[in-house]
C-alpha cells in the first residue's frame, strides 16, 4: 500500500463521485447525540487536511492549539475555523485559516477533495478539505492560536491498528471517541474522527 501524495491523489480521483457522503460526527460513536444533525444553530466551519508531498512518504501537518484559547486549548487539531461570509467556499475558508494560524502560503496548497462533513457536540459542522502541500514552504505559527506545528507520517495515521476507542464521562454520560497516540502526542476527538473518516473512505 502506498502512502505518497500521488497515491492519495489517485485514491481520491478513483472515488465514485455519485456516492453520497455520509454525515459524520460525534454521534457516530454516540448515537444518542443524533440530534446534532438537526440543531438550528449549527455553525459552518472548515479545516485543511494538509498532506505534504515528501518524496519517500507523505506526512500530515497538525497543530497544538495555544493554551490560552477559550475552547479546546492544548488539543491537537487541523488548521481551520469558521466559514466567514466573505469566504467563497469551505476550501477558501480552510486555506485562509491555515495562513492565519500557521503561515502556510496558499501558493503551496492544492485542494484535491472533501471528506464527509463532521458535526460536533459544540455546534459546529466541519467540512474537511483534503489538500496536497508542495514542500519548500515556511511556517510561521500565530502564537495566539497555535503552540506547536508538527508532521505525522501518513502511514501511521492510515494504519487502523493505531486507531483506538476510548471514553470519558461528560455531563453524566459516557462518551466514546477515537484516539491515536503518537509518541508523547495525543490525537483525539474531532481531529481523530476526521482522520478515521479519511482512513475508512480511502484506505480501509
Amino acid at each position: 500500500m502506498g502512502f505518497t501524495a500521488r497515491d492519495l491523489r489517485r485514491r481520491l480521483a478513483e472515488a465514485d463521485p455519485h456516492l453520497p457522503l455520509p454525515e459524520l460526527g460525534d454521534h457516530v460513536l454516540n448515537p444518542e447525540l443524533g440530534q446534532l444533525l438537526d440543531r438550528p444553530d449549527v455553525r459552518e466551519a472548515a479545516v485543511l487536511v494538509p498532506v505534504v508531498d515528501h518524496a519517500e512518504e507523505a506526512s500530515v501537518i497538525l497543530t497544538t492549539r495555544a493554551a490560552g484559547l477559550r475552547k479546546h486549548s492544548g488539543q491537537i487539531a487541523f488548521p481551520g475555523g469558521s466559514v466567514d461570509p466573505e469566504d467563497a467556499s469551505p476550501e477558501a475558508a480552510a486555506i485562509r485559516e491555515s495562513f492565519e494560524e500557521i503561515g502556510l502560503s496558499p501558493d503551496f496548497i492544492e485542494t484535491v477533495g472533501r471528506l464527509p462533513r463532521y458535526s460536533t457536540r459544540t455546534g459546529f459542522r466541519i467540512t474537511p478539505v483534503v489538500a496536497i502541500v508542495r514542500p519548500g514552504f515556511t511556517l510561521k505559527p500565530n502564537p495566539g492560536e497555535v503552540a506547536d506545528v508538527f508532521e505525522v507520517p501518513l502511514s501511521f495515521l492510515m494504519n487502523g491498528a493505531n486507531h483506538q476507542k476510548e471514553s470519558r464521562v461528560w455531563l453524566g454520560s459516557e462518551r466514546f471517541f477515537y484516539v491515536m497516540p503518537f509518541g508523547e502526542r495525543y490525537i483525539w476527538g474531532v481531529t481523530a474522527g476526521i482522520i478515521r473518516a479519511l482512513y475508512e473512505r480511502f484506505y480501509a
